[in-house]
């Protein structure tokens, strides 16, 4: 197609904008060749993410499955789901209560769980962390 336009006389041209664009959508599709700076950079940048990556992960197990168990309880309490398994209203709204308390615990402590995974990952990354940082510092 190029050949036909060069051929017929005409040129496309694309404002600055477009062809910033172009370059963004070819940068997707040309093979990369990292220099040993952005090899670097681009491992502290993925260990730095491996790190709150993790603590978040564990927070969120945690958090969610505390919230579950605090909705069981909830339920017990707000609906005669207690009573469809024979179970008296009084005894379904300690059982609820309980369960609920028990739910709120790992609710709870998701957040501080989350600082220290993150302490500890950060422990363990900081040698290599320290390391490229220094070597990209220079």
């Amino acid at each position: 197609m190029e050949n036909q336009q060069e051929q017929s006389g005409f040129k496309l041209t694309y404002s600055a904008k477009e062809q910033a664009e172009l370059k963004k959508i070819r940068e997707k599709y040309v093979p990369r060749q990292m220099s040993g700076e952005e090899d670097k950079l681009a491992r502290l940048r993925k260990l730095d993410k491996s790190v709150t990556h993790k603590a978040q992960a564990v927070s969120l197990t945690i958090g969610i499955l505390g919230v579950l168990i605090l909705g069981i309880g909830m339920s017990l309490i707000l609906t005669d789901l207690g009573q469809n398994f024979g179970l008296d209203h009084t005894l379904t709204m300690i059982l609820g209560t309980c369960i609920g308390v028990v739910g709120m615990i790992p609710t709870a402590l998701a957040y501080p769980v989350y600082q220290l995974v993150l302490k500890l990952e950060r422990k363990k990354a900081a040698s290599e962390v320290i390391r490229l940082t220094d070597e990209l510092i220079k």
